[in-house]
This record gives structure tokens, C-alpha cells and sequence, in this order.
């Protein structure tokens, strides 16, 4: 896909990977970006592309609405997301049902509502910011994890089911990232600018999954191996 002149939604757009993945597209030359949140009256983009939408991803009728008002849209970015902290085992269940809620169904939810907009618009494509926790758990991170994991086998999912609408299925698998959902993490954090700039570089060459940083990296070619020495190594790096 060459982002010039197409228009693209993307959730949570109030800050951090959204906000970024709104000027790079901006960059790019889209026509239009609706940058959708919560509470769209806190977004400050200084540019006439920028459509201010509200979107929660915990309200399907703020997502059916959003799909009514978005109808020319050619590319969904699935960005939005949070971080309970909530473990699995002892942790608030209702906050694991939102870690679950928030990124599994969702997202699944944009994509559906969204689904037929991009079949009417010629196909376009549809990106999910997914996490190289989709493949692994730590410590804290138990219902953020799952969900995930969740998320990214919806992804290929959903790429099978819209290939023949011609709709292009992306999964964006990064680590952490200089943001405020990872604030309280001590360890190496990308730019948050170098998601947006991997993920539509993808789109442009074609790339069904995008792995952004070495980390990632790491994680995913441990996964042909016995997971004992892995997760040895993770407590040993991240001092668990």
C-alpha cells in the first residue's frame, strides 16, 4: 500500500504509538486520518487532515458509529490498548476480563464494523499493533499477555477471512516502547516513532507481520526451542 492520498483510522490516537502512527501517516501524504479516542476533545494534531473521532473500544456503538462516519476509510490501524497489571491466578478478574475485552474483542469489533467499509472501498488493509508479549508472560503481565496472545492469532485469523475482499492483514510485534503505558519498565525502550515507520514501511513492501526491534526478535526465534533456558534467560534479564 502507498499511503499517499488514502485515507486511514487510527485508535488511540491521543498519545504515545497512536499519536505517532497519525504523523507518520500525515507525513506520508494520507489525505485523511481519523485519530479516534475516548475523548477525542484531548487530541491536539495542528492539521486540517486530522479528524478528531470518538471511539472506545469497550462500546460497540461508539465503534458502529465511528465505521457510519469513517465510510471512505482505505486503512485501520488497531493501536488502542492498556496495561492492568493484573496477574492471572490472584489478580481482579474483572480487570483480566478487561485486558481481554479491550484487545481481543475490541479489536475484533473495529474489524468487523470496519470490514465491510474497506470491501466497498476496494480492500485497503488493516494493522494491529500487537506486542512481543503476545509470545510470552512475565512477571505483571499474566492478563496483559493472554490478551495478547489472543490478539495475535485473531490476527492471522481475520487475514485469512479478509484476503478475499483483498484486505491486507498486518501484525506489528514490538517490545517495550518509550510511552506511558510502559513507564514504569526500566529496561531497553525503543522510539516510539520507529512503530508507525516499520509498520507502513511493511504495508508498502507487503509484509504480513513486522518485527520492530531485536528484542522482539529474540523472543520470536526462541520459540522453536524448549522454553525452559528462554524463560531463564527473561528472569535473568529482567531480574525477576
Amino acid at each position: 500500500m502507498d499511503i499517499t492520498d488514502q485515507t486511514a483510522l487510527v485508535t488511540g490516537a491521543n498519545r504515545g504509538i497512536g499519536r505517532q502512527f497519525v504523523l507518520e501517516l500525515l507525513e506520508r501524504g494520507a489525505s485523511t486520518v481519523y485519530a479516534t479516542a475516548r475523548r477525542p476533545e484531548r487530541l491536539s494534531f495542528q492539521d486540517d487532515r486530522v479528524v478528531p473521532l470518538h471511539l472506545d473500544l469497550l462500546d460497540s456503538e461508539s465503534i458502529a458509529a465511528a465505521a457510519s462516519v469513517a465510510s471512505e476509510v482505505s486503512l485501520v490501524v488497531n493501536n488502542a490498548g492498556i496495561a492492568t497489571g493484573a496477574s492471572l491466578v490472584t489478580g481482579d478478574a474483572s480487570e483480566i476480563r478487561r485486558e481481554m475485552d479491550t484487545h481481543f474483542w475490541g479489536t475484533l469489533e473495529v474489524i468487523r464494523r470496519f470490514g465491510p467499509v474497506l470491501a466497498a472501498n476496494g480492500g485497503g488493509a488493516v494493522v494491529n499493533v500487537l506486542s512481543a508479549l503476545s509470545w510470552f508472560a512475565a512477571p505483571g503481565t499474566g492478563a496483559y499477555s493472554a490478551a495478547k496472545a489472543a490478539a495475535w492469532n485473531m490476527t492471522n485469523g481475520v487475514r485469512l477471512e479478509l484476503a478475499g475482499q483483498g484486505t491486507f492483514v498486518q501484525g506489528v510485534l514490538l517490545g517495550a516502547a518509550d510511552t506511558d503505558i510502559a513507564a514504569g519498565y526500566d529496561g531497553p525502550k525503543i522510539d516510539a516513532r520507529d512503530v508507525p515507520r516499520a509498520s507502513l514501511d511493511g504495508l508498502a513492501a507487503g509484509s504480513i507481520e513486522v518485527i520492530v526491534d531485536d528484542w522482539t526478535a529474540m523472543v520470536k526465534t526462541s520459540l522453536s526451542s524448549d522454553p525452559a533456558p528462554f524463560y531463564a534467560r527473561m528472569t535473568e534479564l529482567l531480574g525477576a
